[in-house]
This record gives structure tokens, C-alpha cells and sequence, in this order.
């Protein structure tokens, strides 16, 4: 396999871009729960958060185009409403929720906020307005976006917290406490949803293919290039979120965690000292912001698209999804958390046989197929998507009668089931297709 030195810097391009607020938070606090059951929390959390956004970069260096394409499938007019939804909901909460911890774990810490008076009372808007308009900045430069994070961002990131994790698991510690959850495997998968990566696979992979192509590289090498930067990339991905999870499991008889961002302050202190808190402010900020960048720079070329090709309609969006970042990242980060819930529980779920369907080879996954396991994803996800807006009393006898329904995957099943009868309809009708 030939690699390249732009695989390398797509390659940790494609780390920085993914890896943001989510991937920073949820591990270590899932292995904390989790304590002697860590290792099945794990698995679940590299499937949904590892295995599926990855699978959806593959999907893009198939199709080498934006995220139209991966519905168009179903129905231009599907298509273009998905892809409506996920932009509008990339912006809405995983881009300002990246201000919101960098705010609670990079800056917090180290000020004495209240002391400042009434000036205090406004910091955290002016800070979230000079960070989105650092995040324009860079949007609008978009050319260079891959060289910028790959060369200098990502080797960064990966330096602090590689220390953290490799200095933490030396540590002497009490047991590893019972597993606080009823199913280790599947909170491992729901949590990974959390990370918002299925959504964030379909949207950077896009990015990756438009910038590439504003270097000059040809299609054919793009797909090779983009293969194997996810290839490399999720190979980082696993042996960070493996490390997180192992590191809070190992002090889950130890400390005493208020929250996700109260426990990752704590594991950097114990591991690093006063140098690993200020060392995570530093990751926080970093991870943080070239998400931030990566979701904004996605959510602009959409538009961008729609308007044949317009740089006005690009700078346009880009200018209202920072401003919209500046607003909702005045809610602290468990807020966002829960009001980003129902959206996820409807989204997610819909995303990933998209990206599955997508990677397959074009004989089982027909225009039929993939109208047939759309549509009874999107009925079978429903009553989680209501479970969450707080009508649990009235679908929850249709959750116990649906297999996995109970633990909010009830869609799986019927959407396998339904892929499996189509694909072979199609192939009794047309037998030497």
C-alpha cells in the first residue's frame, strides 16, 4: 500500500476534524460508569463512534461527492431535506457545544470570573464571539484548511493526550467499582451517538473531497488518499477512545466525578499536575476548534452548492452558522447535551444505514433497497425520537413489544429484516443481474 506524505496530513486532518468536544468528554466518564465492565463499553463506543463515521469516509472516496449523495437513493427531494436537517443540526449544537467546553474546561478554571463584576456577566459571550470569529477566519481560507490542521493542529493534540493516557494507566489504583449500567454494550453505542461522528462522518468526508479537489488532485487519487487517511485515522481514533475509557474505568474506585468535564480535569491533575490541566485546556481548545471549523466549512459548502456554486452564499453561511455558534454556546455544555437528544434519536439512526447502504456494493444496495430500509428506519425510530421529548408513557408498550426497543435500537432488526427481503425479491426477479 503506497503511502503518501498527503495521506499523513489527511490523514491527521481528518483526525483533528472529528476529534472535538464529544470525543474529549464521553470516554473517559462512560469508563468511569462503566468500572469492571469497561472493555463492553468500549466495543460499543468504537462501533458508533469509530467504526460507522469512518465507513461513512469510505462512503464518500466511493462516491466522491457531497452529502446529497448519499441519499440521493431514496429521493432528490430526501436527499436534499437529510442533508437540510444535518446542517441545520451540526450548527445548532455540536459547533457551539465545542465553545461551551473550551469555555468550561479551558478557561473557567483559570479566571476568577465573578470578581470581574458586571464585565463578568459578559465574558463568556465576548470569548465565544472572538473564538467563532477565529473559526470564520479560518472557514474562509478554506484552502489551506486540510495543510493548517493536518501539520500543526493534529500532532498537538495527540501529544497531550497521548501523555495523559500512557502516564495514567501507570498509576496505582483502588479496584475498578460495578458497572453502573443494565447493558455495557449497548450505553457504549448510545453514548457514541453522542460524539455526533455518524453525522460528522457524512459532513467532513465532504469537506475532505472538496478540498482535496481545490488542491488539484484527480478523483481516482482522491479516493485513495481519503481511503486510507480514514483507514489511519480510525486506527488513531480507537486506541484513544480504548485508552479514555480504560483511564476513567481504573479510577472508578478512586475519585468522585460531579460530571464528564469534572472527571477529565481530575484524570489530567492526577496524571500531569498542574502542567496536565493546563496541557488539556490547550487539547480542549485545539480539539474543539478545528471541529468548530470543520462543521462550519461543511455546513457553507452546502450552501454554497445550492446556489450554483455562489462564494457569496458560502460566506453567507459561514457568517450565520458563527453567529448561531456565538447564541447556543451561551448554554452550558450539559444543556446543549440534553436539548440535542431528540434530534439525535431521529437523525442518528436514519445516518447510519445511509452510510452502510453507501458503502456496499451497488447489486445490494439498490434505489428499492434503500427507499425500503429508509422508510422502516424512520418508523421504527420514532418512538425513540418521542420516548426522548417526554412521551415515554405513551410508546413505551410499543418499545417492549419491538425487539431492542427498550434499549432505543428497536429500528435495527426491522431494518435488517427488510434489507434481507428486498435484496432477495430482486434477486428471484432479476436472477442473473
Amino acid at each position: 500500500m503506497k503511502i503518501t506524505k498527503q495521506t499523513f496530513v489527511t490523514s491527521f486532518a481528518l483526525f483533528s476534524l472529528f476529534f472535538g468536544a464529544g470525543n474529549l468528554i464521553f470516554p473517559s466518564f462512560l469508563g468511569y460508569n462503566a468500572g469492571d465492565g469497561w472493555f463492553m463499553v468500549a466495543v460499543g463506543f468504537v462501533i458508533s463512534a469509530v467504526v460507522i463515521p469512518i465507513l461513512a469516509i469510505y462512503g464518500h472516496a466511493r462516491l466522491q461527492g457531497t452529502m446529497m449523495d448519499f441519499g440521493k437513493k431514496v429521493s432528490p427531494v430526501f436527499a436534499f431535506v437529510y442533508s437540510l436537517i444535518v446542517y441545520v443540526i451540526s450548527v445548532s449544537f455540536p459547533s457551539p457545544r465545542t465553545a461551551s467546553v473550551t469555555y468550561e474546561m479551558a478557561v473557567q478554571p483559570y479566571i476568577d470570573i465573578p470578581s470581574w463584576g458586571w464585565i463578568g456577566n459578559y465574558f463568556p459571550l465576548i470569548l465565544s464571539a472572538i473564538y467563532f470569529m477565529l473559526v470564520l477566519l479560518f472557514v474562509l481560507n478554506r484552502s489551506k484548511i486540510i495543510d493548517i490542521i493536518g501539520k500543526f493542529l493534529t500532532p498537538g493534540i495527540l501529544i497531550i493526550l497521548g501523555s495523559i493516557i500512557c502516564i495514567g494507566l501507570f498509576g496505582d489504583y483502588d479496584s475498578m467499582r460495578a458497572s453502573t449500567y443494565a447493558s455495557n454494550l449497548t450505553s457504549g453505542i448510545l453514548e457514541g451517538y453522542q460524539t455526533f461522528d455518524a453525522i460528522g462522518g457524512v459532513l467532513v468526508g465532504g469537506v475532505l473531497v472538496v478540498s482535496l479537489s481545490l488542491k488539484g488532485i484527480s478523483k481516482e487519487e482522491s479516493k485513495s488518499v481519503i481511503a486510507k487517511a480514514g483507514l489511519f485515522a480510525g486506527i488513531g481514533f480507537v486506541i484513544m477512545y480504548v485508552g479514555l475509557i480504560a483511564l476513567g474505568a481504573a479510577n472508578s474506585g478512586t475519585l468522585e466525578a460531579a460530571n464528564r468535564t469534572d472527571l477529565l480535569s481530575q484524570l489530567s491533575y492526577n496524571t500531569l499536575g498542574g502542567i496536565g490541566r493546563t496541557a488539556l485546556g490547550v487539547l480542549v481548545a485545539l480539539a474543539c476548534f478545528t471541529t468548530a471549523v470543520g462543521i462550519v466549512t461543511g455546513t457553507a459548502d452546502f450552501f454554497k452548492g445550492l446556489f450554483k456554486d455562489s462564494q457569496r452564499a458560502y460566506v453567507i453561511t459561514a457568517i450565520i452558522s458563527c453567529i448561531l455558534g456565538v447564541g447556543m454556546g451561551q448554554l452550558d455544555v450539559h444543556s446543549i447535551i440534553v436539548v440535542a437528544l431528540p434530534a439525535l434519536m431521529f437523525i442518528y439512526p436514519i445516518t447510519i444505514v445511509l452510510i452502510l447502504l453507501n458503502v456496499l456494493p451497488d447489486r445490494y444496495a439498490s434505489p428499492m433497497v434503500f427507499k425500503a430500509v429508509v422508510f422502516i428506519t424512520v418508523v421504527f425510530s420514532l418512538p425513540d425520537f418521542l420516548s426522548s421529548i417526554g412521551l415515554s408513557k405513551l410508546v413505551q408498550p410499543i418499545q417492549e413489544s419491538v425487539p431492542l426497543g427498550t434499549v432505543t435500537l428497536g429500528w435495527l432488526l426491522p431494518a435488517i429484516i427488510i434489507f434481507i427481503v428486498v435484496n432477495l425479491i430482486s434477486f428471484k426477479k432479476s436472477p442473473h443481474s
